[in-house]
């Protein structure tokens, strides 16, 4: 396996503690004061980054898409809810004061150059490559560029397509995401076995990015594998939202991060020993062999 890959104060890779990403993504319906919340729900729970999403959404969608009749908080249009949802500088100023000072740090996901150099004004330890856009060759370059560790989500995409994407971004400073698009998922599709595949194809750490209902799952990944796990947080699945189902609430994501550094410290490192605490059974217990 290659080198760990270096995430603000934290090296991620085998033998490293599983890096804990709190989806924000737009789970915070366009309210800064909502975001704040869910950032000190991950701060509290035990997380090590909370990740947002930033589009240009005139680049990103077009004028026609845009136009589609859409009821939603923000409008009558799709177009409505996408600037709806959309943060701006002023807001991003603010959660990235906020995060600083619970020390949290944060991160996006940028669908098109544009947000890519927005969110570089505030040095971000990491960019994470949304299952969406890992067929844009250019916003990969573009995302490259900037010089900081890469997580690629996978969802939606061929395992040729991935390969190109990792061809084209190269494999330094890179994190492979498995995921499975849908929201949420079900478990006979997330195919888990694919997270030690994938490591052994790229050579690289591979994370997990889960979307399904239910938290069992993702400790399997960690057993699998997975050196970065990324949920969804919200403050109740019920929530409008398109994401809020595929969320997990404040009180599962805390049982679910300590239960994750229990699997991995279960996993030892699979070195077979006799422990200082199983010798008074062996002394009691054995005739002979002592």
């Amino acid at each position: 396996m290659s080198e760990t890959v270096r995430i603000g104060d934290r090296d991620v890779g085998r033998g490293c503690p599983v890096y804990f990403i709190a989806e924000i993504g737009i789970n915070h319906n366009g309210d800064v004061a909502l975001a704040k919340r869910l950032i000190g729900a991950a701060a509290s729970a035990g997380c090590d980054a909370v990740k947002f999403q930033k589009r240009t959404v005139d680049v990103v969608y077009s004028a026609e898409e845009l136009s589609r009749p859409r009821e939603n908080p923000f409008g009558e249009t799709n177009g409505d809810l996408k600037h709806g949802l959309e943060f701006e500088r002023d807001a991003y100023e603010e959660i990235d004061e906020f995060c600083r000072s619970l020390e949290l740090p944060w991160l996006a996901s940028c669908w098109d150059e544009e947000s890519v150099d927005f969110i570089d004004v505030f040095d971000p330890p990491c960019y994470k490559i949304a299952s969406a856009s890992l067929t844009d060759d250019e916003l990969l370059r573009h995302t490259r560029s900037k010089g900081k560790p890469i997580l690629l989500s996978t969802g939606m995409s061929s395992l040729e397509q991935i390969e190109h994407a990792v061809h084209v971004l190269g494999t330094d400073d890179l994190v492979v995401m498995h995921t499975t698009s849908t929201y949420p998922s079900q478990p006979e599709e997330l195919n888990l076995r694919v997270i030690p595949s994938l490591e052994q194809r790229f050579d690289v750490p591979v994370g997990y990015s889960g979307h399904e209902v239910g938290l069992y799952t993702t400790l399997a990944a960690v057993v699998l594998g997975a050196r970065i796990v990324e949920r969804h947080i919200t403050l109740d699945r019920a929530m409008w939202g398109s994401d809020q189902a595929a969320s997990v609430e404040p009180q599962g994501l805390a049982r679910l991060v300590k239960d994750v550094h229990a699997v991995e410290a279960a996993l030892g490192d699979g070195v077979k020993r006799v422990y200082d605490s199983e010798l008074p059974v062996m002394q009691k217990l054995r005739r002979v062999g002592l």
